[in-house]
């Protein structure tokens, strides 16, 4: 089933993440207005993930409950298209692609295989929001919320360093 979430407009506060039905089933605490970082929450408030570029890094780090860490993020070279590579530390390295002009990504692991798909859609809100849809369970839904948020604080650096 697929969950939506979004980007806050001016980069920091809760925003919420819902299902197919508008369900609430947790919540994004953008930190900062300044440095990138966030949270993600269940429903009931527990934090599940953090997401943060490390002192001086490019990379977006993803951490796991106890802080511990559950993954990077990088952006890769690519021509004519835009490409990312999340290792999730021992459950898999994961390629995010998706052509130059289009909103819509594939998440495929190192066998190719598709494990999930997400796109930018519009309408929702005026901010960055998304659609996503988990294929398999190596990867949680919640931690490709912080990874894709990940994605998007990158793209924004980058924009910006211009």
């Amino acid at each position: 089933m697929p969950i939506y979430f979004k980007d806050n407009f001016f980069n920091s506060g809760p925003t919420e993440i819902m299902d197919e039905d508008g369900t609430v089933i947790g919540h994004v605490d953008l930190r900062s207005m300044f440095g990138a970082s966030l949270e993600v929450f269940d429903r009931d408030g527990a934090t599940l993930f953090q997401g943060k570029f490390p002192l001086f890094s490019r990379r977006w780090s993803v951490l796991g409950q106890g802080e511990r860490e559950a993954g990077e993020l990088r952006q890769r070279l690519a021509f004519l298209s835009k490409r990312f590579e999340y290792d999730s530390f021992g459950r898999g390295v994961f390629e995010i692609a998706s052509p130059a002009f289009s909103d819509l990504y594939e998440i495929t692991d190192e066998a190719g295989n598709m494990a999930a798909g997400f796109r930018k859609v519009s309408g929702w809100v005026l901010p960055s929001a998304y659609r996503l849809e988990t294929y398999t369970s190596s990867v949680g839904e919640m931690e490709w919320v912080c990874v894709i948020l990940g994605m998007n604080a990158i793209q924004k650096a980058a924009r910006t360093s211009n």
